[in-house]
């Protein structure tokens, strides 16, 4: 069986770098996890002893605090600076771009519109940039903009891993609806590459294997995407959680990677399927 792994995958720009910013501050603590792939989690700690606090609270009680990369909300971070923690801040540029324009749109008086997952850290902290965080609505559907009360003036992101197309329809229903939309595509430029690349791969396999943590938003977006072409996908976060049935009788495993998956979990899978079919 041939093993063709797509032509992007794994670790994006803003993973990469805040694994370097933890890794040149061995023995602190980040404020959740760091990124969403726990084999990740355990090697930085037993590498570089860096902690994790899951809460505020937590939060408080240490010195030293790396931000992760989804952020965390506004006001959790000026209460950890005034407090007189070292905050090493590892928030991923392209969440920060989100931050700042909701920020911005906010003061100028806009409706605000986040196209995302509220329960995911990354757009908690997005939210609540907004002035009056009652004028800042989380959506997925576009049924949810019906109740709403928009102002005329609308200001819309996306979560950084959403897809575009299904950005686009909730940008086409508030459109129709209200006189000003500005619309700012937010979703990262790896969340793109990645995506197609999967998309092509799986046409063509057999068997997809995606690798990735089973919390991650992005990764599990590449499960889905992978799925509509390719019936036999599967999402697993370590070569431990493959299982030899779903190799048999196939000719092309294609392999892809969320953005929180290092190159050497990558690798232990491909070790892991070229002995299960020898």
């Amino acid at each position: 069986m041939k093993i063709e792994l797509a032509s992007s995958y794994g670790f994006c720009y803003g993973v990469k770098r805040a694994i370097r910013i933890a890794e040149e501050h061995p023995g602190s603590h980040t404020y959740g996890p760091l990124i969403h792939n726990k084999d990740e989690i355990a090697r930085l700690k037993e590498t570089y002893d860096i902690g994790l606090v899951e809460d505020f609270e937590e939060a408080e009680k240490v010195d030293s605090i790396v931000i992760r990369t989804h952020g965390i909300p506004k006001n959790e971070l000026k209460k950890l600076k005034a407090e007189g923690k070292e905050v090493i801040n590892a928030t991923c540029p392209y969440v920060t771009t989100p931050q700042q324009i909701v920020e911005q749109m906010s003061k100028e008086g806009y409706s605000i519109v986040v196209f995302g997952d509220r329960n995911h850290p990354e757009i908690r902290g997005v939210v609540s940039y907004a002035d009056d965080p009652r004028d800042a609505f989380v959506v997925l559907e576009e049924s949810e903009l019906e109740e709403l009360p928009l102002k005329s003036k609308v200001a819309i992101v996306a979560q950084t891993t959403r897809k575009p197309a299904d950005f686009l329809k909730i940008v086409n229903a508030l459109v129709l609806r209200c006189k000003e939309v500005r619309v700012f595509n937010t979703i990262c430029n790896a969340t793109f590459e990645n995506q197609d690349a999967a998309a092509e791969l799986a046409k063509r396999a057999d068997v997809m294997i995606v690798i990735g943590g089973k919390h991650s938003s992005n990764t599990k977006q590449l499960h889905s995407i992978c799925k509509n072409y390719c019936d036999a996908s599967y999402l697993v976060e370590n070569e431990k959680e493959l299982d030899p049935a779903w190799f048999e009788g196939k000719k092309l495993c294609g392999i892809s990677a969320g953005a929180s998956t290092p190159d050497w979990i990558v690798q232990n899978v491909i070790d892991r399927i070229e002995s299960l079919t020898r």
